[in-house]
């Protein structure tokens, strides 16, 4: 079995270092290395600064006023000199941990959005908030990394130019810091190391699912109200943030005793230095500006190889923001052109026309069968109406020709994914303006203004841009227009983009039988094959065949002449 930290180490190793071997690279490595002779400039001039303390404080002991000005002077000197470096090395850092979350960012969204894995992600339990995990894990990502791997470098340099003077000072010194840090490290990781990882990775799920609850009273307000369901959401979101909060109260308790340890190791070290020379300065053996400058070298390698004991609270925090990328980098391919399908599911294949051949199709779970071996085709100027009782699978049958379903076995032959448009019976309202609403998906489609407001004719909203204050106003859509209004511009989407098929699930549900009748019969005169799931007898009368479904996976096709609603 792989040791823990081992694993972690895989899963950042994974996720840090494509960007550094990728298209960005010689940027990348350009910055690196800048800041690696800015953390030179910045060592030597800790080296000079900590020289000249102790060269100041002697001359105090002496009472060399001379000595005493003219190291001032020079402290002077290097602080003009050191400000900038200090000041553009932050720059840089920053520079690039912008451009690396850039990159990250737009290689997880490739893969999130190719193939529709954002939708197949809905049903993955493993992944709870993925938007949170992109948003900003990646984010502290990329900056934590940056930071402990140049704390790391500067952890190093510090280390070389201090132990030298350090060790000119005192080898007892340099003995005791040796001994002092690798105690401290290892109770560190041992002790409190993986309770205070397993803490901060659940105290990141945890917010991202209270502010996700709080996200969904927001988009769905009007629902709650008109049921009055405030109570219950109250409870619901109160529940979530008491998770958090019982999370945070272990984790502040661990944290507490961490903090206790870690004071304690640092605040030790105020006197130790002081402890070990202290015989030499007495004895008159050491000026009192070497013992100062003996401490700050202490202080200065002591960080360096405590790195681990002085940013642990940090890493674990960062370790578990590791862990949940790591997570979702594996639910998402490699690739972004890459599909994840296993060989029992359903065959896509493009073709013509819609074609189904001996279709089973499954629950995602595998428990339930929807649909047994169905067969039957759609061709250019027939049109399919597909009818049954809720929940027998007739919406499930229309992911499934979309290619949204995969739950099953069998081929479904269909045009390309560009000549096929799918109305839900809930209109999805992009942010933007009125003129997106019309052309989307295809917001390059070349129609103009007149057609755009002739189309909002078409489906009796003829008022619509007049109202809202034309084409190019961004509003809230979903809030502005009823169902049965955005029911209607989705089948202006239709009209405009003209594809070769429509699947309509009960895309007009919303809308009284003159406008439904409309809307179906302009369809059909623009030469659109229509797949549609519906449930009124009124729009039997648009197409030519009928699939019924029972629940049961058992089915049965027939023309739509021969067919009766049961009421």
């Amino acid at each position: 079995m792989t040791p823990p930290n081992l694993q972690l180490w895989k899963r950042f190793w994974a996720m840090a270092t494509p960007y550094w071997r990728h298209e960005e690279k010689w940027r990348a490595w350009g910055l690196i290395a800048l800041l690696v002779i800015l953390l030179l400039g910045q060592t030597h001039f800790a080296v000079l600064f900590n020289e000249q303390t102790g060269e100041f404080t002697s001359a105090l002991a002496a009472q060399d006023e001379d000595r005493f000005w003219n190291s001032i002077k020079l402290c002077l000197g290097l602080l003009a000199a050191a400000i900038p470096i200090y000041a553009f090395y932050f720059f840089v850092r920053d520079t690039l941990g912008i451009y690396w979350r850039r990159w990250l960012t737009n290689r997880f969204l490739d893969s999130y959005f190719a193939n529709r894995h954002f939708y197949e992600l809905n049903a993955n339990l493993a992944i709870d908030n993925p938007d949170q995990r992109m948003a900003e894990d990646i984010s502290t990502f990329t900056q934590r990394s940056l930071y402990f791997l140049l704390i790391i470098v500067s952890s190093s340099l510090q280390l070389v130019a201090f132990s030298t003077v350090l060790w000119s000072i005192s080898h007892e010194l340099v003995y005791f810091l040796v001994f002092y840090a690798t105690a401290g490290t290892c109770i560190v990781v041992f002790v409190f190391g993986q309770r205070l990882m397993s803490l901060n990775f659940n105290q990141l799920r945890r917010e991202a699912d209270f502010r996700f609850s709080l996200v969904r009273v927001r988009e769905n307000a009007e629902s709650i109200a008109f049921y009055r369901g405030e109570e219950l959401e109250l409870g619901q979101v109160k529940r979530r943030f008491a998770a958090a909060f019982n999370n945070f109260k272990r984790l502040v308790r661990s944290q507490f005793w961490l903090n206790l340890f870690q004071q304690g190791y640092f605040l030790l070290t105020l006197v130790i230095p002081s402890a070990l020379i202290a015989d030499q300065v007495l004895s008159g053996e050491m000026e009192v500006g070497r013992a100062v400058q003996a401490a700050g070298a202490f202080a200065a390698v002591l960080g360096a190889i405590s790195m681990i004991i002085e940013n642990f609270e940090g890493l674990s925090r960062f370790a578990a923001g590791i862990d949940r990328l790591d997570v979702l980098a594996k639910c998402l391919p490699a690739d972004a052109g890459e599909e994840r399908r296993s060989e029992d599911t359903i065959r896509s294949v493009d073709a013509p026309h819609l074609e189904i051949e001996d279709l089973t199709l499954l629950t995602p779970d595998s428990e339930r069968t929807l649909l047994h071996k169905l067969s039957l085709s759609v061709k250019p100027g027939e049109s399919l109406l597909i009818v049954g009782e809720s929940g027998s699978g007739k919406s499930s049958l229309l992911r499934a020709i979309a290619g949204l379903w995969y739950a099953g076995s069998g081929t479904i032959r269909r045009p390309a994914p560009e000549d096929v448009l799918f109305l839900p019976q809930q209109p999805y309202m992009l942010l933007g303006s009125l003129r997106s609403q019309l052309l989307y998906p295809n917001k390059a489609l070349p129609v103009s203004d007149d057609d755009l407001l002739a189309a909002l004719e078409r489906v009796n909203l003829p008022n619509l841009a007049h109202r809202v204050g034309g084409l190019d106003v961004e509003l809230d859509w979903p809030k502005l227009l009823s169902v049965g209004e955005q029911q209607r511009l989705a089948f202006a989407r239709l009209l405009l983009t003209k594809p070769r098929f429509a699947i309509l699930d009960e895309a007009t549900s919303a809308l009284d039988i003159p406008n439904e009748t409309s809307l179906y019969q302009q369809l059909l005169e623009s030469h659109t094959t229509v797949i549609s799931v519906g449930h009124r007898s009124t729009i039997l009368k648009f197409h030519t065949q009928i699939l019924e479904l029972d629940g049961s996976g058992a089915w049965r096709a027939l023309n739509a002449g021969d067919y009766r609603f049961e009421h």
